[in-house]
């Protein structure tokens, strides 16, 4: 493909985005590598050099642009010379007219950035759409984070994560043998915090209440040492569906999967009410603190996905904290760094429920900042994904 070929490519696959964005369609990765299938013409730089443009101009549009060709013209003002394969050629697009508009540029539509917790300033916005390390776990059934360093000698420790091993961004580590022996997972940092925050112990029965594929799950897993009764739900089938065969290839055997029927979470919990030890309540939510990972996420937030996001969240942690045996504990983390999913939702909680009490010092010395009744993960200061964490306890 020529360099135009590229450009106009990645326009195209920017107007699928932007579409699927307003219209809660498929996520980025799926739209391109769709639209890489069809076209299996394009070779391995082609495809590289397309991908770069959609994602660069993705981190640079602040919101789903009106064209992918307008999202594209706000990369060409950041990188000037991919205007000059705006050449009107067979396969390339048109040139640029001097009055042509631009999307808008930024981190975030003004309406969002004024959700967030009040602890984050402009300081950290730059590193929201910095592109993410690739952090792995080691999971302590099969192998230990000094196994990961001998592994990947271009890594490096993760600061407060005792399995965790950081390399950079491009690592294809799942290609690695050890990966298909189930001795390490790819995990970012800030999931390893918030597992091990359950602070879970061998012997205890746990549920994970919106396990999904199950990273957190074999998490748990890891951290009992594979001797813990785990039950593992969620409402899509999907994705708990990986579960399984992920928990296989880890050596995680004590792990329950129960399909739940939304609407139907607590009649489908019977049999575990009043009993768990410990309870991961991982809500649903607007993602806004995985930016780094999924830029379209900010394309696609809208003040009615956030009450949704808002009205699951509530329902799940009251469903979870029935779960809890009285002195057990719940913990409630959301990927997010907006206040009303953070701590608000949270402080709701305990006004809901008293004699419910929030744990302090659930993260390791210099991890997180206390936040309410929680504490904030943030990309700038933390090094890894935004998540907001609250450990909560039952009366007894």
């Amino acid at each position: 493909m020529t360099p135009a070929a590229r450009i106009q490519a990645s326009i195209e696959i920017l107007d699928a985005i932007a579409a699927a964005a307003r219209e809660g369609g498929p996520p980025a990765d799926a739209i391109f590598a769709e639209a890489m299938r069809a076209r299996r013409y394009a070779g391995s730089k082609d495809r590289r050099a397309i991908r770069a443009h959609v994602y660069d101009a993705i981190r640079a549009v602040r919101s789903a642009p009106a064209s992918g060709r307008a999202a594209m013209l706000a990369l060409v003002d950041a990188q000037p010379e991919l205007g000059e394969h705006f050449d009107g050629s067979s396969y390339g697009p048109a040139p640029i007219a001097d009055d042509e508009p631009r999307a808008e540029t930024g981190l975030a539509a003004e309406a969002l950035i004024d959700l967030f917790d009040p602890l984050i300033d402009g300081n950290e916005y730059e590193a929201m759409l910095a592109r993410a390390s690739l952090d792995l776990r080691a999971n302590r059934i099969k192998a230990t984070r000094d196994d990961l360093a001998v592994l990947f000698l271009d890594g490096e420790a993760i600061e407060g994560a005792p399995d965790g091993w950081r390399l950079p961004s491009e690592t294809a580590a799942v290609q690695h043998p050890a990966y298909a022996e189930g001795r390490f997972e790819v995990q970012d940092a800030a999931s390893q915090y918030a597992s091990a925050a359950l602070d879970a112990a061998p012997g205890q029965p746990i549920v994970d209440l919106c396990a999904g594929g199950g990273g957190k799950t074999l998490a748990i897993a890891s951290l009992t040492a594979n001797d813990a009764e785990i039950l593992a739900c969620d409402t899509n089938r999907a994705r708990l569906q990986q579960l399984p065969p992920r928990a296989e290839r880890a050596g995680a055997t004590r792990i329950e999967t129960r399909l739940l029927n939304p609407g139907k979470e607590a009649e489908m919990l019977a049999d575990w009410q009043g009993r768990a030890a410990r309870v991961f309540v991982d809500a649903p939510c607007s993602g806004s603190g995985t930016w780094r990972r999924s830029p379209e996420l900010r394309w696609r937030l809208t003040p009615a996905r956030l009450e949704r996001h808002l009205a699951d969240q509530a329902k799940l942690i009251d469903i979870g904290a029935d779960l809890v045996a009285p002195g057990g504990k719940l913990l409630y983390a959301v990927c997010s760094i907006i206040t009303r999913e953070g701590r608000a939702q949270v402080d709701d909680f305990l006004n809901r429920h008293p004699g419910w009490t929030a744990d302090v010092d659930i993260l390791p010395d210099g991890i997180g900042r206390p936040a309410g009744a929680g504490f904030l993960l943030t990309p700038a200061r933390d090094e890894c994904d935004g998540f907001f964490l609250a450990r909560l306890t039952a009366p007894c």
